[in-house]
């Protein structure tokens, strides 16, 4: 059964001595904008809530390749494990695009929940899923300072390498900080995917414990914690608010005194209600 109320939510998570979301094209720093907030992408979060939910024994289709439970190592050959799927593929007549994204929705949760692009050379489908999970990029509430610490390698790499064991390499981190994100799960989209009520009480769950089985030598057990879950649902699929009134409810401010903060004990952290609207708050894991 679809969803018959929409949902918002809003997390917020601390990092301590942990590179949360390196930048490719920046050395692997931690991801920063302009004025020295901290950012996380949201297809970097997107793909730790994959990975609790395949955690959970969900069936996921974008799998990490070091992560793969199925035995598959590229898409289109876990498309063609789902029979369905692969009499479609293989149709040389014009798919059909609807059976076929019911079948994938009905296949894997992060389809249904987060949509997917299906087109692979050779075949004749061309189909576009819309999730009704949106999650936004994740920001710092202060600016972060991010530092740098020499590391040696003590092996060489290759046989025969000119340079001696002992390369210096750069590992980089924010010292603490702070982030937010917010999301929402969308019941006209949902209808569309068949994500239900139970798979939103999943995303809940994956929510809580996002950083669990996340561990490496970026980000240590430990350095990054989910601190709070704030979970909105709506008494219609409408809507009560608009999601951005909902998630500017939750303000966090310095507690007086602070000018650096160094956990979230240093925060006061207020919930405005919202008529209507009653907001569940849930420790992370």
């Amino acid at each position: 059964m679809s969803l018959e109320n929409k949902y918002d939510f809003k997390v917020i998570f601390s990092v301590k001595k942990a590179n949360p979301n390196g930048d490719p094209l920046n050395g692997n720093r931690p991801r920063q904008d302009f004025e020295g907030f901290g950012e996380v992408s949201d297809v970097a979060i997107k793909r730790k809530i994959r990975n609790r939910l395949q955690d959970f024994k969900e069936p996921i289709f974008i799998q990490s390749s070091d992560r793969s439970d199925d035995g598959f190592n590229n898409l289109k050959d876990r498309l063609e494990s789902v029979e369905e799927l692969k009499k479609i593929l293989k149709d040389k007549k014009k798919a059909d695009v609807d059976a076929f994204a019911r079948a994938a929705c009905e296949s894997w949760i992060d389809v249904r929940s987060f949509g997917q692009v299906f087109a692979f050379s050779g075949t004749q489908v061309s189909v576009g899923v819309r999730g009704p999970v949106s999650v936004q990029l994740a920001e710092s509430v202060e600016p972060v300072e991010v530092n740098s610490m020499q590391i040696i390698k003590s092996v060489n790499s290759v046989p025969g390498a000119g340079k001696g064991p002992d390369t210096m390499g750069t590992k980089h981190f924010v010292t603490n900080g702070l982030y937010t994100f917010n999301g929402s799960i969308n019941p006209q989209l949902a209808e569309k995917t068949g994500f239900s009520d139970d798979d939103a009480k999943k995303i809940l769950e994956a929510l809580k414990s996002l950083f669990e089985n996340d561990a490496s030598a970026a980000r240590p057990e430990g350095s990054m914690v989910v601190e709070k879950v704030y979970w909105w649902k709506h008494p219609s699929k409408s809507g009560k608010y608009p999601s951005a009134k909902v998630h500017r409810s939750v303000n966090i401010a310095k507690k007086e005194g602070i000018d650096n903060p160094h956990s979230i004990e240093d925060y006061i952290i207020t919930v405005e209600e919202l008529n209507g609207l009653p907001v569940q708050a849930f420790d992370g894991m």
